[in-house]
């Protein structure tokens, strides 16, 4: 394996246990997680972003992932497990927006990643309050992420299950990139 830290990315709609399991596997694999800047924004400011801000929320998540893979390289770390991806802001932003104007901008930050975890939408949709949109809005942007990633060429391995059944899947998924 390279000494070079890798990024790991766990892309998914709302409520597929992108967050549950960022921070599961990358306490398995010894490597850091990397949050969702949007859920940081929310809570900030009380509400989900506008169009204006779509840019930012894409930007800020970079931010994120590029300081952590920095702090794996200082810290002889080979993992980065990103809870979420600029390529999910794209999405919602056509989705909610009807604005397509990130999607090259994700697409061309998506080369980054070692390996792309698509979580599957099978796990009990749950209400936040503030940014979660409901089972219907879930479908569709589970099917937008996948013809993203299919137009982008990006290959991914699903993630299905619960638990641990779920974390080992992750974790197989992994292990199938370092060999």
């Amino acid at each position: 394996m390279s000494s070079d830290p890798r990024l790991i990315c766990l892309i998914g709609a709302e409520c597929t246990g992108k967050t549950t399991l960022a921070q599961a596997l990358a306490a398995q694999l010894g490597g850091l997680w990397v949050p969702e800047y949007l859920r940081a924004f929310t809570a900030e400011h009380g509400r989900t972003p506008d169009r204006t801000e779509q840019l930012h929320i894409l930007q800020q998540q970079v931010h994120l992932e590029t300081a952590a893979l920095a702090a794996a390289r200082q810290q002889r770390r080979h993992w980065v497990v990103c809870d979420t991806a600029p390529l999910l802001t794209a999405v919602y932003s056509d989705c909610v927006f009807s604005d397509v104007s990130l999607y090259p901008q994700a697409h061309g930050l998506h080369a980054r990643y070692a390996l792309t975890l698509l979580l599957e939408p099978d796990l009990p949709w749950v209400a936040d309050g503030l940014q979660r949109d409901g089972t219907a809005v879930r479908a569709a942007v589970q099917a937008r992420i996948e013809g993203a990633l299919r137009d982008g060429a990006w290959p991914f391995v699903r993630i299905a299950g619960t638990g641990e059944a779920r974390v080992q899947a992750a974790l197989d998924a992994v292990l199938s990139v370092t060999h």
